[in-house]
């Protein structure tokens, strides 16, 4: 495990993990969470050799935002606020980009930037006892980083109650419009969350790559580009990596593919 001030990181059955651990300040953001962000990221991108990754809160808050003494400067100097902004932006990219499955596993408060966080990650599992909502709002303040993610995965209807009525929800609310996957006992999120990357991560990691590239890069597109963009992808792949053809020969000769008797 790697210890920094504001959080950790560890690697177990090729499954990374971090961990906010201030939560006596509610895993708030401060410029060393943001620092120590960017130092695992950096980590994560370099390695290979991970299938998946994990974020996830100590407490009783997965993340409530920007940190207040980064607040009160921020009021007063509207460009640091926008630099500030605009590192956390670059973060969850960072986070979205990834070659690998992400996963936040929201332990407790999620709002504000930490809300944003959970939007980069392809998914969302949540504890039942948790409460997540946008709250920029409710604060006169505007969003920075997550009003589009919002919009194409719970829908523009939804998006903008959640957004402009700057309330809480439930576990299983989040579930009901489409924000989480899952809402599961606390006691036992860290468990699913890790059963679940665990189903991914045994895929080839150039797979999951490409799957990946393609959500991202045919976010915007219509149908018939969307479909051409996809075909493209499949005839890259198929002719630079040997994932496909060796699936095949395994089903055919009835046994485990190469990747999966090395893992």
């Amino acid at each position: 495990m790697m210890s920094y001030s504001t959080l950790t990181y560890e690697v177990s059955d090729r499954i990374g993990v971090i961990t906010f651990t201030q939560p006596e300040r509610l895993n708030a953001i401060s410029e060393a969470r943001l620092a120590e962000l960017e130092a695992v990221l950096d980590r994560v991108e370099a390695d290979e050799d991970i299938g998946a990754l994990i974020l996830t809160g100590t407490g009783k808050a997965f993340c409530v935002g920007l940190d207040l003494d980064l607040l009160e400067r921020a009021f007063g100097d509207i460009t640091y606020f926008e630099a500030t902004v605009r590192r956390l932006s670059i973060i969850i990219e960072r986070i979205e980009a990834l070659e690998i499955p992400t996963i936040t596993a929201v332990n407790g408060y999620a709002r504000a930037g930490g809300f944003e966080i959970t939007l980069g990650c392809d998914f969302l599992i949540i504890a039942n006892e948790a409460k997540i909502g946008d709250a920029h709002t409710d604060a006169g303040v505007l969003p920075a980083c997550v009003t589009l993610r919002l919009k194409r995965r719970v829908g523009d209807q939804r998006a903008k109650e959640l957004m402009l009525t700057a309330r809480w929800y439930s576990g299983a609310e989040a579930v009901a419009i489409g924000l989480a996957l899952k809402s599961v006992p606390l006691a036992n999120l860290l468990d699913e969350a890790r059963a679940f990357a665990a189903s991914i991560a045994d895929k080839p990691r150039a797979t999951i790559a490409a799957v990946k590239k393609v959500f991202i890069d045919g976010a915007d597109l219509g149908v018939k580009e969307g479909t051409e963009l996809e075909l493209k992808s499949f005839v890259r792949y198929m002719s630079t990596e040997p994932y496909g053809r060796e699936g095949y020969r395994a089903f055919r000769e009835k046994r485990a593919p190469s990747w999966k008797q090395a893992g």
